[in-house]
């Protein structure tokens, strides 16, 4: 059964991206800080056609991922301020739902990835992306609040949270805009690389 899962990193004090962020400054100001744990993971250098790495538990955490992902799911905004850095060649190669209100013809790059924009709301791009999957997973590829929103309606089935011990003070919140009442995740993993512990969690049924 196809399975939906986020995998992102976030700061001790539950920011995805430092203050400031923009099309222009993506992470925010010091946001770049939460990935620099993973830039020289042979798993990581790889998928972005890169040599070399460190291979370790963290390297393999990033190859498992990718490895099962046969589609993704993710907002405007990370598009829009992904776009460039991507560049023609993005890492995720294959299919890519971007939830948008505004439409926009698809956009194919090299290396098998598709940008396919869907203005029927999430549920529907969600839709889309596990029939695009196969026999492989949905990656939720962010941002903050297509996470948000598929925790919310009960759609997301796990979550890998990558926390750095670092305190930004301000920038993207991963749960800030979360609508109220209590949500119960349980811990399935916990691991320590340098730099970084990997928490894995599923909601509570």
């Amino acid at each position: 059964m196809t399975q939906v899962f986020a995998d992102i990193s976030m700061s001790l004090d539950g920011y995805i991206t430092g203050p400031n962020d923009s099309v222009d400054n993506p992470l925010g100001d010091e946001g770049e800080r939460l990935h620099e744990w993973v830039v020289g993971l042979k798993g990581w250098r790889a998928q972005h056609g890169m040599e070399g790495g460190t291979e370790d538990r963290a390297s393999e955490l990033m190859e498992e991922a990718f490895s099962r992902s046969g589609s993704f799911v993710m907002g405007r905004r990370m598009f829009d301020a992904g776009e460039q850095p991507w560049g023609e060649e993005p890492p995720f190669r294959g299919p890519v739902f971007v939830v948008t209100h505004r439409a926009h013809a698809d956009i194919v790059k090299r290396g098998g990835t598709t940008f396919v924009f869907v203005t029927d709301g999430i549920e529907e791009a969600l839709r889309r992306a596990k029939e695009a999957a196969g026999d492989k997973d949905v990656s939720v590829a962010g941002g903050a609040a297509v996470i948000q929103q598929l925790l919310a309606a009960g759609l997301l089935d796990e979550l890998q949270i990558h926390l750095v011990p670092l305190l930004l003070g301000d920038g993207v919140p991963l749960f800030g805009s979360m609508p109220p009442g209590l949500r119960e995740l349980e811990s399935t993993r916990v691991l320590t690389s340098p730099g970084v512990t990997h928490l894995l969690l599923r909601p509570a049924r």
